[in-house]
């Protein structure tokens, strides 16, 4: 791992010098009694460091770089992957991706914003927030699904849709209300999971589901931090405050009680530290929610997801 945030940093110190030593070990000098000792001393100083993380370094960790994207999870859990491109009007969109796979032999459909890890995917995949086309693309992917009775997964990791003038032209706010609209009348399973970040209606846009998973160290809000510091305050860099303010991480969220039905675990120092290990534990989750769906009917299937929608309301008088 090379990119480490700004709270990991002694965490790189002890890693680096781990590194060094074993680097230096031969057959005439051993440094194994070192190399073991200050492993134990990373291990205690990443439990601290992580059972004590504030809403805004659960919200960086979020967006690491080195965080598993849609394609990681596709490649580490899925099989026979065939990516669908294209909208049918306008053209492809590459922040989403969208195709069918087989989970365990199972044929699905999967569906996810991907992101990029070096400036040229970055700009290519447009940092992960889709245009109006991407969303249509999806919803032509979901319905084909429906179509041949095959259930459908969907990963959330998106600051929002994107923003632009163009964007805007080609209908931006009516290809999302069409989605969740549609999304709600599918008659198959559909188990979404926040991998990193839920923006607002760019991620809600392929988060109608009748089951909604979160990772542990993912976050879910109507807005960015950043956003939401330049609306109340007329200063983004206030973004730590606004992510108190706002709530948005797995344990915030899974104590409103409707929003989601379930918290993925991720390994000690988030999953941008073990890819292979959480693909394994999101799959299982994946496998148990969808057996609970097949006992339902499609009519039920549309049915759950409206009333669990439905619940998502307090009244205080």
């Amino acid at each position: 791992m090379s990119n480490y945030l700004e709270f990991e940093k002694p965490l790189a110190e002890l890693e680096a010098k781990i590194g060094e030593l074993r680097e230096f070990s031969t057959d005439n000098v051993d440094f194994s009694s070192d190399i073991k000792k200050l492993e134990k001393k990373s291990e205690k100083l990443k439990k601290e460091i992580f059972t004590n993380l504030s809403r805004w370094q659960r919200t960086q960790l979020a967006r690491h770089a080195d965080r598993p994207y849609t394609l990681d999870f596709i490649n580490l859990m899925f099989t026979d992957w065939f990516e669908v491109h294209g909208d049918r009007n306008y053209r492809d969109d590459p922040a989403l991706v969208c195709g069918f796979a087989r989970l365990d032999g199972q044929p699905c459909c999967v569906i996810g914003h991907q992101k990029g890890r070096n400036t040229k995917e970055k700009v290519h995949r447009n940092f992960g927030m889709p245009n109006p086309e991407g969303y249509r693309k999806a919803l032509r992917v979901m319905q084909m699904a429906e179509q041949f009775g095959l259930p459908i997964f969907t990963f959330v990791d998106t600051p929002g849709a994107f923003p632009g003038i163009g964007a805007e032209e080609r209908g931006q706010a009516e290809a999302i209300a069409r989605n969740l609209r549609e999304m709600a009348t599918l008659k198959v399973p559909v188990i979404v999971t926040v991998t990193g970040e839920g923006g607002s209606g760019g991620a809600l846009a392929i988060a109608v589901g009748n089951r909604v998973l979160m990772m542990e160290y993912a976050v879910y809000a109507v807005i960015s931090p950043e956003g939401c510091a330049a609306i109340l305050w007329n200063d983004g860099a206030k973004g730590p405050q606004a992510a108190e303010a706002l709530k948005l991480t797995a344990r915030d969220v899974e104590s409103l009680g409707c929003v989601i039905d379930d918290v993925v675990p991720e390994p000690l120092g988030g999953a941008h530290s073990d890819h292979k290990t959480v693909a394994n534990t999101l799959k299982d989750y994946l496998k148990k929610h969808l057996a609970e769906l097949s006992d339902l009917s499609p009519d039920e299937l549309v049915e759950q997801r409206y009333q669990r929608f439905r619940a998502m309301s307090r009244i205080e008088e």
